[in-house]
Protein backbone atom coordinates (compact mmCIF):
# COMPACT_ATOMS: atom_id res chain seq x y z
CA UNK A 1 0.00 0.00 0.00
CA UNK A 2 1.37 3.41 -0.92
CA UNK A 3 2.14 5.78 1.92
CA UNK A 4 -0.16 8.45 0.45
CA UNK A 5 -3.14 6.06 0.44
CA UNK A 6 -3.06 5.56 4.20
CA UNK A 7 -4.89 7.69 6.70
CA UNK A 8 -2.22 8.88 9.09
CA UNK A 9 -3.61 9.32 12.59
CA UNK A 10 -2.08 11.58 15.19
CA UNK A 11 -0.02 10.03 17.97
CA UNK A 12 -2.70 10.92 20.52
CA UNK A 13 -5.41 9.35 18.36
CA UNK A 14 -3.44 6.11 18.03
CA UNK A 15 -2.77 5.94 21.76
CA UNK A 16 -6.43 6.64 22.57
CA UNK A 17 -7.68 4.00 20.13
CA UNK A 18 -5.37 1.42 21.69
CA UNK A 19 -6.51 2.46 25.17
CA UNK A 20 -10.16 2.03 24.17
CA UNK A 21 -9.60 -1.38 22.57
CA UNK A 22 -10.75 -3.79 25.27
CA UNK A 23 -8.91 -6.70 23.64
CA UNK A 24 -5.43 -5.16 24.08
CA UNK A 25 -3.76 -5.24 27.50
CA UNK A 26 -0.11 -5.03 28.48
CA UNK A 27 2.90 -3.43 30.12
CA UNK A 28 5.39 -0.72 29.20
CA UNK A 29 9.02 -0.88 30.37
CA UNK A 30 11.53 1.87 29.55
CA UNK A 31 15.15 2.17 30.67
CA UNK A 32 17.79 4.77 29.86
CA UNK A 33 16.80 7.87 27.95
CA UNK A 34 13.49 6.64 26.54
CA UNK A 35 10.80 7.55 29.08
CA UNK A 36 8.08 8.98 26.88
CA UNK A 37 5.95 6.11 25.52
CA UNK A 38 4.01 5.53 28.73
CA UNK A 39 3.35 9.27 29.01
CA UNK A 40 1.73 9.28 25.54
CA UNK A 41 -0.76 6.61 26.59
CA UNK A 42 -1.58 8.20 29.95
CA UNK A 43 -2.11 11.66 28.41
CA UNK A 44 -4.37 10.24 25.69
CA UNK A 45 -6.88 9.09 28.34
CA UNK A 46 -8.43 5.74 29.13
CA UNK A 47 -5.07 4.09 29.85
CA UNK A 48 -6.47 2.00 32.70
CA UNK A 49 -8.16 -0.22 30.15
CA UNK A 50 -4.89 -1.04 28.38
CA UNK A 51 -1.90 -0.47 30.68
CA UNK A 52 -1.42 -3.03 33.44
CA UNK A 53 1.96 -1.64 34.48
CA UNK A 54 4.51 0.92 33.41
CA UNK A 55 8.05 0.97 34.72
CA UNK A 56 10.90 3.42 34.27
CA UNK A 57 14.22 1.95 35.34
CA UNK A 58 16.63 4.86 34.98
CA UNK A 59 19.26 3.57 37.39
CA UNK A 60 21.60 0.93 35.95
CA UNK A 61 21.67 -1.12 39.14
CA UNK A 62 17.88 -1.34 39.13
CA UNK A 63 17.96 -2.33 35.47
CA UNK A 64 20.47 -5.09 36.18
CA UNK A 65 18.43 -6.26 39.17
CA UNK A 66 15.24 -6.55 37.11
CA UNK A 67 16.53 -7.83 33.82
CA UNK A 68 20.00 -9.32 34.22
CA UNK A 69 20.07 -11.17 37.56
CA UNK A 70 21.92 -8.27 39.15
CA UNK A 71 24.90 -8.54 36.81
CA UNK A 72 26.14 -5.48 34.87
CA UNK A 73 26.13 -5.78 31.09
CA UNK A 74 25.51 -3.67 27.98
CA UNK A 75 22.39 -1.62 28.60
CA UNK A 76 21.52 -0.27 25.16
CA UNK A 77 21.65 -3.55 23.27
CA UNK A 78 19.38 -6.05 21.58
CA UNK A 79 20.26 -8.61 24.23
CA UNK A 80 19.06 -6.33 27.04
CA UNK A 81 15.88 -5.54 25.11
CA UNK A 82 15.04 -9.24 24.70
CA UNK A 83 15.56 -9.82 28.42
CA UNK A 84 13.19 -6.95 29.17
CA UNK A 85 10.53 -8.25 26.80
CA UNK A 86 10.69 -11.79 28.13
CA UNK A 87 10.65 -10.71 31.79
CA UNK A 88 7.73 -8.31 31.38
CA UNK A 89 5.66 -10.60 29.17
CA UNK A 90 6.13 -13.65 31.41
CA UNK A 91 5.20 -11.64 34.49
CA UNK A 92 2.12 -10.27 32.75
CA UNK A 93 0.89 -13.69 31.65
CA UNK A 94 1.58 -15.37 34.98
CA UNK A 95 -0.26 -12.72 36.98
CA UNK A 96 -3.18 -11.76 34.77
CA UNK A 97 -3.95 -14.50 32.29
CA UNK A 98 -6.62 -16.06 34.51
CA UNK A 99 -8.22 -12.66 35.27
CA UNK A 100 -9.02 -11.72 31.67
CA UNK A 101 -11.42 -13.26 29.20
CA UNK A 102 -10.29 -15.23 26.19
CA UNK A 103 -10.55 -12.23 23.84
CA UNK A 104 -7.67 -10.38 25.49
CA UNK A 105 -4.43 -10.06 23.51
CA UNK A 106 -1.55 -9.43 25.88
CA UNK A 107 1.58 -7.45 25.01
CA UNK A 108 4.80 -6.20 26.56
CA UNK A 109 6.55 -3.14 25.14
CA UNK A 110 10.13 -2.28 26.06
CA UNK A 111 12.83 0.15 25.02
CA UNK A 112 16.40 0.86 26.04
CA UNK A 113 17.78 4.10 24.69
CA UNK A 114 20.83 6.35 24.87
CA UNK A 115 19.82 9.95 24.21
CA UNK A 116 22.30 12.72 23.50
CA UNK A 117 24.44 13.76 26.47
CA UNK A 118 24.99 17.27 27.79
CA UNK A 119 28.26 17.68 25.89
CA UNK A 120 26.66 16.28 22.70
CA UNK A 121 29.57 13.90 22.18
CA UNK A 122 27.77 10.55 21.95
CA UNK A 123 25.83 8.70 19.26
CA UNK A 124 22.16 8.60 20.20
CA UNK A 125 20.42 5.32 19.46
CA UNK A 126 18.09 2.76 20.93
CA UNK A 127 16.29 -0.57 20.75
CA UNK A 128 12.50 -0.88 20.91
CA UNK A 129 10.38 -4.00 20.82
CA UNK A 130 6.98 -5.55 21.40
CA UNK A 131 6.19 -9.12 22.44
CA UNK A 132 2.51 -9.67 21.74
CA UNK A 133 -0.30 -12.04 20.90
CA UNK A 134 -1.65 -11.66 17.38
CA UNK A 135 -4.57 -13.92 18.28
CA UNK A 136 -6.43 -14.39 21.54
CA UNK A 137 -4.59 -16.94 23.69
CA UNK A 138 -2.11 -17.39 20.86
CA UNK A 139 1.63 -17.91 21.13
CA UNK A 140 3.59 -14.67 21.37
CA UNK A 141 5.32 -13.01 18.42
CA UNK A 142 8.05 -10.37 18.60
CA UNK A 143 8.99 -7.27 16.65
CA UNK A 144 12.31 -5.56 17.40
CA UNK A 145 13.67 -2.38 15.83
CA UNK A 146 16.88 -0.37 16.17
CA UNK A 147 16.94 3.37 15.58
CA UNK A 148 19.44 6.20 15.39
CA UNK A 149 18.25 9.50 16.86
CA UNK A 150 19.33 12.48 14.75
CA UNK A 151 18.03 15.46 16.70
CA UNK A 152 20.51 17.54 18.65
CA UNK A 153 18.37 18.05 21.73
CA UNK A 154 17.41 15.58 24.46
CA UNK A 155 13.84 16.83 24.81
CA UNK A 156 13.21 16.57 21.07
CA UNK A 157 14.63 13.05 21.05
CA UNK A 158 12.30 12.07 23.89
CA UNK A 159 9.25 13.37 22.02
CA UNK A 160 10.38 11.42 18.97
CA UNK A 161 10.73 8.24 21.02
CA UNK A 162 7.24 8.69 22.44
CA UNK A 163 5.78 8.96 18.95
CA UNK A 164 7.80 6.03 17.65
CA UNK A 165 6.80 3.79 20.56
CA UNK A 166 3.11 4.47 20.00
CA UNK A 167 3.57 3.87 16.26
CA UNK A 168 5.28 0.54 16.94
CA UNK A 169 2.57 -0.77 19.26
CA UNK A 170 -0.14 0.45 16.88
CA UNK A 171 1.53 -1.23 13.91
CA UNK A 172 1.81 -4.54 15.76
CA UNK A 173 -1.95 -4.70 16.23
CA UNK A 174 -3.16 -2.99 13.04
CA UNK A 175 -0.57 -3.39 10.24
CA UNK A 176 1.20 -6.68 10.91
CA UNK A 177 -0.42 -8.45 7.95
CA UNK A 178 1.21 -6.01 5.51
CA UNK A 179 4.94 -5.66 6.30
CA UNK A 180 5.60 -2.62 4.12
CA UNK A 181 2.58 -0.80 5.55
CA UNK A 182 3.95 -1.74 8.97
CA UNK A 183 7.30 -0.12 8.13
CA UNK A 184 5.70 3.01 6.71
CA UNK A 185 3.47 3.43 9.75
CA UNK A 186 6.53 3.55 12.02
CA UNK A 187 7.29 6.96 10.52
CA UNK A 188 3.79 8.44 11.01
CA UNK A 189 4.16 11.99 12.37
CA UNK A 190 7.94 11.63 12.08
CA UNK A 191 10.50 12.18 9.33
CA UNK A 192 13.96 10.92 8.40
CA UNK A 193 15.58 14.15 9.64
CA UNK A 194 14.59 13.10 13.15
CA UNK A 195 15.12 9.36 13.15
CA UNK A 196 16.64 6.51 11.15
CA UNK A 197 15.26 2.97 11.47
CA UNK A 198 18.31 0.83 10.80
CA UNK A 199 16.91 -2.64 11.48
CA UNK A 200 13.59 -4.47 11.88
CA UNK A 201 13.27 -8.09 12.89
CA UNK A 202 10.04 -10.08 13.23
CA UNK A 203 9.75 -13.57 14.67
CA UNK A 204 7.23 -15.94 16.19
CA UNK A 205 4.86 -18.69 15.03
CA UNK A 206 2.37 -16.24 13.51
CA UNK A 207 5.15 -14.33 11.71
CA UNK A 208 7.07 -17.27 10.29
CA UNK A 209 5.99 -16.19 6.80
CA UNK A 210 7.89 -12.89 7.09
CA UNK A 211 11.37 -12.79 5.54
CA UNK A 212 13.35 -10.24 7.54
CA UNK A 213 15.72 -9.69 4.62
CA UNK A 214 12.81 -8.26 2.62
CA UNK A 215 12.04 -5.95 5.53
CA UNK A 216 15.65 -4.79 5.47
CA UNK A 217 15.72 -3.97 1.77
CA UNK A 218 12.32 -2.28 2.07
CA UNK A 219 13.74 0.00 4.77
CA UNK A 220 16.34 1.13 2.24
CA UNK A 221 13.77 1.57 -0.53
CA UNK A 222 11.51 3.60 1.78
CA UNK A 223 14.42 5.90 2.62
CA UNK A 224 14.22 4.94 6.31
CA UNK A 225 17.90 3.94 6.32
CA UNK A 226 20.82 3.98 3.88
CA UNK A 227 21.89 0.36 4.12
CA UNK A 228 20.99 -3.03 5.55
CA UNK A 229 23.27 -6.01 6.20
CA UNK A 230 22.69 -9.77 6.31
CA UNK A 231 25.32 -12.07 7.72
CA UNK A 232 26.45 -15.28 6.01
CA UNK A 233 23.59 -17.14 7.70
CA UNK A 234 21.03 -14.83 6.14
CA UNK A 235 20.23 -13.12 9.45
CA UNK A 236 19.52 -9.39 9.48
CA UNK A 237 22.17 -7.64 11.58
CA UNK A 238 22.43 -4.22 13.11
CA UNK A 239 25.27 -2.66 11.03
CA UNK A 240 27.13 -1.18 14.00
CA UNK A 241 27.23 -4.55 15.77
CA UNK A 242 28.75 -6.15 12.69
CA UNK A 243 31.13 -3.40 11.50
CA UNK A 244 32.35 -1.53 14.58
CA UNK A 245 36.16 -1.28 14.56
CA UNK A 246 36.52 -4.02 11.95
CA UNK A 247 38.60 -4.25 8.79
CA UNK A 248 36.16 -4.20 5.87
CA UNK A 249 36.57 -5.51 2.32
CA UNK A 250 33.66 -4.41 0.12
CA UNK A 251 32.93 -5.56 -3.40
CA UNK A 252 30.03 -4.08 -5.35
CA UNK A 253 28.17 -6.05 -7.99
CA UNK A 254 24.86 -7.35 -9.26
CA UNK A 255 25.66 -10.95 -8.23
CA UNK A 256 22.91 -12.16 -10.54
CA UNK A 257 24.30 -14.72 -9.93
CA UNK A 258 27.83 -14.63 -8.55
CA UNK A 259 30.18 -15.89 -11.28
CA UNK A 260 33.73 -17.20 -11.41
CA UNK A 261 34.73 -13.62 -12.20
CA UNK A 262 33.10 -12.27 -9.03
CA UNK A 263 34.53 -15.10 -6.97
CA UNK A 264 38.02 -14.38 -8.33
CA UNK A 265 37.64 -10.71 -7.43
CA UNK A 266 36.82 -11.74 -3.87
CA UNK A 267 39.67 -14.23 -3.56
CA UNK A 268 42.41 -12.09 -5.09
CA UNK A 269 41.46 -8.93 -3.22
CA UNK A 270 41.20 -10.78 0.09
CA UNK A 271 44.64 -12.25 -0.56
CA UNK A 272 46.07 -8.72 -0.86
CA UNK A 273 44.25 -7.64 2.29
CA UNK A 274 45.74 -10.57 4.23
CA UNK A 275 49.23 -9.22 3.57
CA UNK A 276 48.40 -6.03 5.46
CA UNK A 277 50.37 -5.77 8.75
CA UNK A 278 47.23 -5.17 10.82
CA UNK A 279 45.20 -7.95 9.22
CA UNK A 280 43.42 -10.34 11.56
CA UNK A 281 40.91 -12.92 10.39
CA UNK A 282 38.66 -12.38 13.40
CA UNK A 283 38.56 -8.62 12.89
CA UNK A 284 38.07 -8.66 9.10
CA UNK A 285 34.75 -8.88 7.30
CA UNK A 286 34.03 -9.16 3.58
CA UNK A 287 30.80 -7.69 2.19
CA UNK A 288 29.13 -8.27 -1.16
CA UNK A 289 27.33 -4.97 -1.74
CA UNK A 290 24.33 -4.61 -4.04
CA UNK A 291 22.98 -1.11 -4.65
CA UNK A 292 19.24 -0.55 -4.52
CA UNK A 293 19.36 0.63 -8.12
CA UNK A 294 20.54 -2.85 -9.15
CA UNK A 295 17.53 -4.45 -7.43
CA UNK A 296 14.72 -2.33 -8.80
CA UNK A 297 12.61 -3.32 -11.79
CA UNK A 298 10.26 -0.56 -12.95
CA UNK A 299 10.63 1.09 -9.56
CA UNK A 300 9.75 -2.01 -7.54
CA UNK A 301 11.79 -4.76 -5.91
CA UNK A 302 11.52 -8.18 -7.53
CA UNK A 303 11.40 -10.15 -4.29
CA UNK A 304 12.12 -13.52 -5.87
CA UNK A 305 15.12 -12.19 -7.79
CA UNK A 306 16.45 -10.42 -4.69
CA UNK A 307 16.15 -13.52 -2.52
CA UNK A 308 17.75 -15.67 -5.24
CA UNK A 309 20.86 -13.48 -5.16
CA UNK A 310 21.10 -13.29 -1.38
CA UNK A 311 20.40 -17.00 -0.86
CA UNK A 312 23.17 -17.93 -3.26
CA UNK A 313 25.69 -15.55 -1.71
CA UNK A 314 24.78 -16.71 1.81
CA UNK A 315 25.09 -20.35 0.74
CA UNK A 316 28.63 -19.55 -0.40
CA UNK A 317 29.46 -18.06 3.01
CA UNK A 318 29.23 -14.40 2.00
CA UNK A 319 27.83 -11.46 3.95
CA UNK A 320 25.52 -9.20 1.96
CA UNK A 321 24.90 -5.47 2.12
CA UNK A 322 22.10 -3.58 0.33
CA UNK A 323 22.66 0.17 0.04
CA UNK A 324 21.40 3.24 -1.77
CA UNK A 325 24.90 4.66 -2.33
CA UNK A 326 25.51 5.14 -6.04
CA UNK A 327 28.68 7.13 -5.45
CA UNK A 328 31.58 5.40 -3.74
CA UNK A 329 32.49 8.41 -1.60
CA UNK A 330 29.07 8.12 0.07
CA UNK A 331 29.73 4.45 0.77
CA UNK A 332 33.06 5.35 2.39
CA UNK A 333 31.39 8.03 4.53
CA UNK A 334 28.84 5.46 5.70
CA UNK A 335 31.54 3.02 6.80
CA UNK A 336 33.44 5.81 8.56
CA UNK A 337 30.60 6.19 11.07
CA UNK A 338 31.49 2.77 12.51
CA UNK A 339 35.12 3.68 13.24
CA UNK A 340 36.39 0.82 11.10
CA UNK A 341 40.12 0.21 11.11
CA UNK A 342 40.82 -0.33 7.41
CA UNK A 343 38.53 -0.17 4.39
CA UNK A 344 39.33 -1.78 1.06
CA UNK A 345 36.94 -1.41 -1.89
CA UNK A 346 37.24 -3.70 -4.89
CA UNK A 347 36.47 -2.05 -8.24
CA UNK A 348 36.68 -3.29 -11.81
CA UNK A 349 38.26 -1.18 -14.54
CA UNK A 350 34.93 -0.12 -16.16
CA UNK A 351 33.68 1.28 -12.85
CA UNK A 352 37.07 2.75 -11.99
CA UNK A 353 36.92 4.85 -15.17
CA UNK A 354 33.62 6.33 -13.98
CA UNK A 355 35.19 7.27 -10.64
CA UNK A 356 37.22 9.90 -12.54
CA UNK A 357 34.20 11.27 -14.44
CA UNK A 358 33.45 14.80 -13.20
CA UNK A 359 29.76 14.61 -14.08
CA UNK A 360 29.09 12.44 -11.02
CA UNK A 361 30.28 15.18 -8.67
CA UNK A 362 28.46 18.23 -10.04
CA UNK A 363 26.31 18.41 -6.91
CA UNK A 364 29.39 18.96 -4.74
CA UNK A 365 30.75 22.48 -4.30
CA UNK A 366 34.28 21.14 -4.41
CA UNK A 367 33.58 18.87 -7.38
CA UNK A 368 35.84 15.89 -7.92
CA UNK A 369 38.42 17.15 -5.40
CA UNK A 370 35.84 17.19 -2.62
CA UNK A 371 34.60 13.74 -3.66
CA UNK A 372 38.11 12.30 -3.63
CA UNK A 373 38.78 13.85 -0.24
CA UNK A 374 35.82 11.84 1.07
CA UNK A 375 36.67 8.75 -0.96
CA UNK A 376 40.24 8.45 0.31
CA UNK A 377 40.49 9.00 4.07
CA UNK A 378 43.67 7.68 5.67
CA UNK A 379 42.31 4.16 6.22
CA UNK A 380 40.89 3.57 2.72
CA UNK A 381 42.34 2.07 -0.46
CA UNK A 382 40.90 0.84 -3.75
CA UNK A 383 41.80 -2.55 -5.23
CA UNK A 384 41.50 -2.43 -9.02
CA UNK A 385 40.56 -5.59 -10.92
CA UNK A 386 41.57 -5.76 -14.62
CA UNK A 387 39.27 -6.20 -17.61
CA UNK A 388 39.53 -7.94 -20.97
CA UNK A 389 39.45 -5.71 -24.04
CA UNK A 390 37.00 -7.37 -26.44
CA UNK A 391 38.56 -6.10 -29.66
CA UNK A 392 42.15 -7.11 -28.93
CA UNK A 393 41.82 -9.67 -26.13
CA UNK A 394 44.32 -7.61 -24.15
CA UNK A 395 44.20 -7.52 -20.35
CA UNK A 396 43.66 -3.89 -19.32
CA UNK A 397 45.08 -2.78 -15.96
CA UNK A 398 44.61 0.53 -14.16
CA UNK A 399 48.01 1.71 -15.38
CA UNK A 400 46.68 1.45 -18.95
CA UNK A 401 43.93 4.00 -18.35
CA UNK A 402 44.00 7.13 -20.48
CA UNK A 403 42.58 10.01 -18.46
CA UNK A 404 42.02 13.70 -19.32
CA UNK A 405 45.14 15.85 -18.80
CA UNK A 406 43.62 17.71 -15.84
CA UNK A 407 42.69 14.44 -14.08
CA UNK A 408 45.81 12.36 -14.81
CA UNK A 409 47.99 14.07 -12.12
CA UNK A 410 45.34 13.31 -9.50
CA UNK A 411 45.45 9.64 -10.45
CA UNK A 412 49.25 9.62 -10.36
CA UNK A 413 49.16 11.10 -6.85
CA UNK A 414 46.85 8.31 -5.70
CA UNK A 415 49.10 5.68 -7.25
CA UNK A 416 52.25 7.18 -5.76
CA UNK A 417 50.69 7.14 -2.28
CA UNK A 418 49.38 3.59 -2.69
CA UNK A 419 45.75 4.63 -2.35
CA UNK A 420 45.04 2.64 -5.52
CA UNK A 421 46.46 -0.88 -5.77
CA UNK A 422 46.45 -3.19 -8.77
CA UNK A 423 45.16 -6.76 -8.41
CA UNK A 424 47.92 -8.60 -10.26
CA UNK A 425 46.86 -12.18 -9.55
CA UNK A 426 43.58 -12.06 -11.46
CA UNK A 427 42.58 -15.23 -13.33
CA UNK A 428 42.66 -14.06 -16.96
CA UNK A 429 40.58 -17.02 -18.11
CA UNK A 430 37.60 -15.55 -16.20
CA UNK A 431 37.78 -12.01 -17.58
CA UNK A 432 35.48 -12.77 -20.51
CA UNK A 433 32.47 -13.37 -18.24
CA UNK A 434 29.90 -10.57 -18.51
CA UNK A 435 26.97 -10.37 -16.03
CA UNK A 436 24.36 -9.56 -18.69
CA UNK A 437 25.47 -12.42 -20.94
CA UNK A 438 25.45 -14.82 -18.00
CA UNK A 439 21.87 -14.12 -16.93
CA UNK A 440 20.62 -14.31 -20.52
CA UNK A 441 22.28 -17.68 -21.01
CA UNK A 442 20.62 -18.99 -17.83
CA UNK A 443 17.19 -17.79 -18.95
CA UNK A 444 17.64 -19.23 -22.44
CA UNK A 445 18.99 -22.57 -21.17
CA UNK A 446 22.29 -22.05 -22.94
CA UNK A 447 24.51 -24.68 -21.30
CA UNK A 448 27.54 -22.39 -21.57
CA UNK A 449 26.44 -20.61 -18.39
CA UNK A 450 27.37 -23.66 -16.34
CA UNK A 451 31.05 -23.04 -17.05
CA UNK A 452 30.74 -19.42 -15.89
CA UNK A 453 29.66 -20.01 -12.28
CA UNK A 454 31.16 -22.06 -9.41
CA UNK A 455 29.97 -25.67 -9.22
CA UNK A 456 28.10 -25.12 -5.98
CA UNK A 457 26.22 -22.18 -7.48
CA UNK A 458 25.47 -24.14 -10.63
CA UNK A 459 23.86 -26.99 -8.67
CA UNK A 460 21.86 -24.62 -6.51
CA UNK A 461 20.56 -22.70 -9.54
CA UNK A 462 19.44 -25.94 -11.17
CA UNK A 463 17.86 -27.45 -8.07
CA UNK A 464 15.96 -24.34 -7.03
CA UNK A 465 15.42 -23.03 -10.58
CA UNK A 466 16.90 -19.65 -9.71
CA UNK A 467 17.15 -16.64 -12.04
CA UNK A 468 14.61 -18.04 -14.49
CA UNK A 469 16.44 -21.32 -15.07
CA UNK A 470 14.17 -23.90 -16.70
CA UNK A 471 11.42 -21.42 -17.57
CA UNK A 472 12.22 -21.63 -21.28
CA UNK A 473 11.83 -25.42 -21.26
CA UNK A 474 8.48 -25.08 -19.51
CA UNK A 475 7.29 -22.57 -22.09
CA UNK A 476 8.31 -24.89 -24.93
CA UNK A 477 6.42 -27.78 -23.34
CA UNK A 478 3.29 -25.65 -22.97
CA UNK A 479 3.43 -24.71 -26.64
CA UNK A 480 3.53 -28.31 -27.82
Amino acid sequence: MDLMEREIQSTKSKALNINLDKTIYGTLAEIGGGQEVARAFFQAGGASGTIAKSISAYNKTFSDHLYNEGKPDRYVSEERLHKMLHYEYDELINLLRHQHDSETRFFAFANTVETINFAKTNDSHGWLGVKFEMQERGKASEVVIHVNLKENDTLLQQYTLGTLGVNLIWACFHCIESPNTFLQSLMDNLDTDRIEVTMVRMCGPDLAWVDNRLLGVQLVKNGMTNATIFDRNGEVRQPSDMLYKKNVLAIRGRFRPISYLGLDMLKTSYSIFKSDPEYSRDSTIALCEITLNNLLHEGEIDERDFLDRVNLLNAMGQNVMISNFREYYKLVSYFSAFKIKKLRIVIGIPTFRKVFDKQYYQNLKGGILEAFGRLFPANTKLYIYPELEKETGKCIHSEDLVLPPDIAPLYQYLKANRKVLEIMGANKSRLHIQPHDLIEKIKNNDAEWESMVPNFACEMIKQRKLFGYGNNNLQNENMQ
